[in-house]
Parts: structure tokens; C-alpha cells; sequence
């Protein structure tokens, strides 16, 4: 092992700032065109100038003096930022295919072993996409059997929050225990109980992982891997805690293939496990053990952690608006009833289907979305982008666009309604992201928070605890959740 001894600490550090400061004035060579942005210092490039924490706000503040599309250095790497729905659509829907990698990070490599769907690329990207929205598709999203399933868990949700009998209590874990069995359902073919250790220390594991990849250690680590690699932080711990990710994820998929039948695989596992014995064969292949490992380490992650967020921000945000909240209550009792909540009552409930897509605006719980880069030389708004340029594409500046949200800092259902109380879309709402690369698990999402919703204030008046104060500020991390809060579900049947 390499001694840590003091001489050695220093000559490391010598050598890593002399590297720096060459590779600094290398890349301080740049075409004429390229995007305008603040200028970097050496070595630690525009990093003084943004809010680890929450890079997102300066990416906005930023993009009021650069306009919206600029350039920043984080550490010794470029990238650009791109702000408002018009230049990120131009991007990822008009110039698809130029936008359409991910470049190499050392945090997101370190989850993903650039396999999966997620953090991959090329044709190992697009087998596991195709392959993940035709299976999604076999079990049932966007058809009735998904509802059904989503409604169980619901119904199992109703029952545990009536068992806190009105009094205050944190929905947390309880939350991500209702969505986790929805996705561990299709994945692994059962569902957890919710005292379940191994269910608990699983999502410990998932909300650990979007926790510290929005951690200002990781945010260094990407900038400078060299340096961090051997420095201790939040990106070792995420390193660790999906070493044991992955090693649930295989004990889980060996039980499965034990028990395989190729006839009737039942899971989405078991899908992927009968591709794999079909593909042997082909000497380039895609369904390996590696590849089952980070694609369903993606559809957890991304599976669990949005969707629990949306219903976390959406019942705060009814607490928050008891006015708002009522005539939500409304338009259930006129419209469902004390019947079953279905995906076809949506249609006829413009007020709650508002409100909805209002919550997923206001919470924008993916903010930086993840990076993109180019897969060849791209003029953008008259800006030229090089080949292998790392992009940002503001998710942000999107969903608060104030072009397209007459208040974009506000929760404001009538965003998404007509001055007659019809439900309208907006264009600029795309909080599943655009594009190629767009979340394949969005069909599912939308579902689930639907059905969620209307469930629960179907049964219940959410309301702060006497003498809270409701906290619309987010926690760090590189999901957005709401601060820590308690809640008091009111019975209303």
C-alpha cells in the first residue's frame, strides 16, 4: 500500500498542481464561438462562484448575465449550462441524437460500472432501453393490471396512516415502503412487508445513494478523481453503499435464475435472465450479470426516490394550502366517490390533474438533471459546442421558465388550467426530462402519483402538527426532497 507520510502527501500535491495548471491553460484554449461564461481561476476553475449545496440556483442567477447558454469550469472541466425550455428543448429534442451520451463521471461511473441504463452508452445503451420499456410494457403500465397492483399498495398505505389515529408522524420511510413494493413487485416478483430489516435497510441504501451523489464531495470528486480518490468523503461512502446495492441486487436475481422457468419468467428479472440464455450465442453481448446488476440499481434509484419525493412535496404542499386542498377534496367526492381511484376518472378531474402536474413543477425534484454530452460538433443558438463538450441541461430554468409559468416561483395550479377550469398542458413541463435519453420509467411515474393522490385525499385532510411551521425550502441532495416534517392525516370517511 502507498505510505501516507508527509513527504509523499507533498510531492502528490506538486505534481497534481503542476498537472493542473498545464492541463488549465490547455483547455483555456477555445474556439471563438464557444458559449461566454465567468472566468475560471486556475485549478479550481468557477467552483468559488457556486453554491455546492444547491448548484442549481447558480446556474439560474448565472445564466441572468451570460444568457442562456453559457460556460462554466468546474475544477479543470468545462461544460455548458443550458437555461429555459427553449434552448434545453432545441438541444434535446431538435439536436436528439448530437446530445444524446453521457460523459464519463467518476461518482456516476462508481454506481453505474458504466453499465445499465441510466450512465451507459451506445448500443449497450439502447438493448437495455429497448428492452426495459418493452418489458415495463408486459407488466401491465399503462394498462389496467398496473393499476390494480398500485391501488393495493394504496389501500395498504390508507391503513397505515390510519393507524397514527390523527396524531403527528413522519411519512418518510412509510412513503418510500408504498413505492418500493410497487417497482421490488415487477422487479423481484413479491412485495416487502413494511417491518420487513431487509426492505429498510434497502432504502436506506437508495436514499443514502441520491443523497450523497448531490454532496458537495461529490461534486469535487468529479472535478478532480485523481486527487479524491484516496481523500475520505461522502463519494467513498457511495461507493461502499453500492458495493452492497449490487450485492442485494445479485443475491435477489440468483434466487430468481434458481427458480427460472423459461416459459414463465414472471419478473422483469426473469425476463432479462431468459434474454440472457437466448443471447450466449452472440459474441457481443448485452445481457450479462453486470448489465442486470446497475440496470436495476438504475430502476430502484430512479424508481423510488422521484416518486416518493412528488407525494412527499404534494401532501406538504396541501397542508401548506388547506384551500387548495379542499377543492381537491371536491372534485374527488364529485367525480370518484368512495369508489376505486382509475387512471379514466383523470379525464373528468381538471382541478386535481392541475394540481398534480403543478406539484411535479413546483417540486422539480430532479433540478440539475443529469449531464449530457456531444456525440459530435454542434452549433446551438450560434454558440459552437466541440465534440465531447459535457452539458447541463437545466431542469430548473426549465420548469421555471417564466416565459411559459406566469409564476414560476409559486405553486399555482392555474398554470395548467384554461380560464373555463379546463385542464391545459404546457409544453415546458417536462420534468421526466426530453428527448433520447428522457426517463423511461415516466408512463409508471405518472400512475403512480395519480393514483397515490387521489387515494389519499379520497381518505384523508392532511394537517401540520399545532405550531408547525411548513418549511417549503429543499434538502440538499441530488434528489429534491422537502425538508424533514410531520404530518397529521384526518380521517374523512
Amino acid at each position: 500500500m502507498w505510505p501516507l507520510d508527509p513527504v509523499t502527501i507533498l510531492l502528490f500535491l506538486i505534481t497534481f498542481f503542476f498537472v493542473a495548471i498545464v492541463a488549465h491553460k490547455q483547455k483555456e484554449r477555445v474556439h471563438p464561438n464557444y458559449p461566454p461564461g465567468p472566468k475560471p481561476w486556475p485549478i479550481i476553475g468557477n467552483i468559488p462562484i457556486l453554491d455546492v449545496n444547491k448548484p442549481y440556483l447558480s446556474f439560474q442567477e448565472l445564466a441572468k448575465t451570460y444568457g442562456p447558454v453559457y460556460s462554466i469550469t468546474i475544477g479543470l472541466q468545462k461544460m455548458v449550462v443550458l437555461c429555459g425550455y427553449d434552448v434545453v428543448k432545441e438541444a434535446l429534442v431538435n439536436h436528439a441524437e448530437e446530445f444524446s451520451v453521457r460523459p464519463t463521471l467518476p461518482a456516476f461511473t462508481d454506481f453505474s460500472k458504466g453499465y445499465g441504463l441510466s450512465f451507459s452508452n451506445g448500443h449497450n445503451w439502447k438493448a437495455m432501453k429497448r428492452f426495459t420499456l418493452s418489458t415495463l410494457r408486459g407488466f401491465g403500465v399503462g394498462k389496467k393490471i398496473i393499476e390494480e397492483k398500485i391501488n393495493e399498495e394504496a389501500n395498504c398505505l390508507v391503513e397505515k396512516f390510519k393507524s397514527y389515529k390523527g396524531e403527528p408522524f413522519d411519512n418518510v420511510m412509510i412513503m418510500n415502503t408504498a413505492i418500493c413494493n410497487i417497482i421490488v413487485s415487477i422487479l423481484f416478483g413479491h412485495r416487502f412487508d413494511s417491518d420487513d430489516p431487509e426492505l429498510e435497510r434497502l432504502l436506506i441504501i437508495v436514499m443514502d445513494i441520491a443523497r450523497l451523489l448531490g454532496s458537495p464531495a461529490t461534486l469535487l470528486y468529479n472535478a478532480y478523481p485523481s486527487l479524491f480518490c484516496w481523500l475520505p468523503g461522502s463519494h467513498k461512502a457511495v461507493l461502499k453503499i453500492t458495493d452492497e446495492l449490487h450485492s442485494i441486487i445479485r443475491d435477489m436475481f440468483t434466487k430468481i435464475r434458481n427458480q427460472l422457468d423459461d416459459n414463465d419468467p414472471q419478473t422483469f428479472i426473469g425476463y432479462f435472465l431468459v434474454k440472457q440464455k437466448e443471447e450466449k450465442p452472440n459474441p457481443e453481448l448485452y445481457f450479462h450479470d453486470e448489465n442486470l446488476t446497475s440496470l436495476v440499481a438504475d430502476l430502484l434509484e430512479a424508481g423510488i426516490e422521484t416518486s416518493a419525493a412528488n407525494l412527499r412535496w404534494a401532501l406538504l404542499i396541501m397542508m401548506k394550502y388547506p384551500e387548495i386542498q379542499k377543492n381537491v377534496h371536491k372534485e374527488i367526492e364529485k367525480v370518484i366517490g368512495s369508489a376505486e381511484p382509475q387512471m379514466a376518472h383523470r379525464k373528468h378531474m381538471p382541478y386535481t390533474d392541475a394540481v398534480i402536474h403543478e406539484v411535479q413543477r413546483f417540486a422539480n425534484v430532479v433540478p440539475t438533471n443529469l449531464p449530457h454530452q456531444t456525440t459530435q460538433d454542434v452549433t446551438l443558438k450560434g454558440f459552437f459546442l466541440p465534440k465531447g463538450t459535457h452539458i447541463m441541461p437545466s431542469m430548473t430554468s426549465v420548469l421555471r421558465d417564466e416565459k411559459y409559468f406566469k409564476k414560476p416561483d409559486e405553486f399555482y395550479p392555474q398554470h395548467f388550467m384554461d380560464s373555463d377550469g379546463n385542464f391545459v398542458k404546457n409544453e415546458a413541463f417536462i420534468p421526466f426530462s426530453a428527448g433520447k435519453r428522457s426517463c423511461a420509467g415516466e408512463s409508471l411515474a405518472k400512475v403512480k402519483l395519480f393514483l397515490f393522490f387521489t387515494k389519499l385525499l379520497q381518505n384523508f385532510t392532511f394537517t401540520a402538527p399545532p405550531g408547525a411551521k411548513l418549511d417549503l425550502s429543499t434538502a440538499v441532495g441530488f434528489i429534491s426532497h422537502p425538508k424533514k416534517y410531520e404530518i397529521c392525516a384526518i380521517s374523512r370517511n
